[in-house]
């Protein structure tokens, strides 16, 4: 069993853009749903390498699709696992206190907070999104917010990695880049704010 785990985990390091490239070629019969499923099984399994089926995806489809893909998965994989920690809440929201300092605080900061947090965390690649996924299902912050908030904030994240692995060198090269995505993310906050406020009111 521990050989079987440790196979599977050089097998998980190893995988890269090309690798997945082929998958995704070698099962084109499918159409886009390779694309799509790659992304929300990493909301199960967050030692998949997202950003790696992200840039894999933009590479096999292009950087537009493979982004739409990939966010469909994405937002697909969180909110079902939002919805499995909100079945189970009760349960696991003292399984959370108990065992994670602070984890009341955090969970009550989600709740009371709503949208800005779980935007900005939505939006940062290397955070784990999958446990705020988990610790806002079992929380009692409203599913609107919580789908307003991944579905901006999410775009943002992976719509990063699809254009720098589809065109890395010229994000490098074009700084003026970076101040577009800076601006895009302002918006984007902006306009999940004014959403959050209609839906709540």
């Amino acid at each position: 069993m521990i050989e079987w785990l440790q196979n599977l985990w050089s097998f998980i390091q190893a995988i890269d853009i090309h690798q997945v490239e082929g998958w995704l070629q070698k099962y084109s019969s499918l159409g886009p749903l390779p694309g799509i499923l790659l992304p929300l099984l990493e909301s199960f399994f967050p030692f998949l390498p997202l950003i790696v089926f992200v840039m894999g995806n933009a590479a096999a489809y292009g950087l537009w699709l493979g982004f739409f893909l990939s966010w469909i998965g994405v937002c697909l994989g969180a909110v079902s696992v939002f919805w499995l920690a909100r079945m189970f809440g009760g349960r696991l929201g003292d399984f959370i206190q108990k065992k994670l300092p602070g984890g009341q605080k955090f969970l009550h900061w989600i709740e009371e907070k709503g949208f800005t947090p779980l935007f900005l965390i939505f939006c940062l690649p290397f955070i784990p999104s999958s446990l705020i996924v988990i610790a806002s299902g079992a929380s009692k912050v409203n599913f609107g917010t919580f789908v307003i908030s991944l579905i901006a904030g999410k775009s943002v994240m992976v719509f990063m990695m699809a254009f720098i692995g589809h065109d890395w060198q010229g994000f490098i090269q074009q700084p003026w880049r970076i101040l577009v995505a800076l601006f895009a993310f302002g918006l984007l906050w902006l306009a999940g704010k004014k959403l959050e406020n209609r839906f709540q009111h």
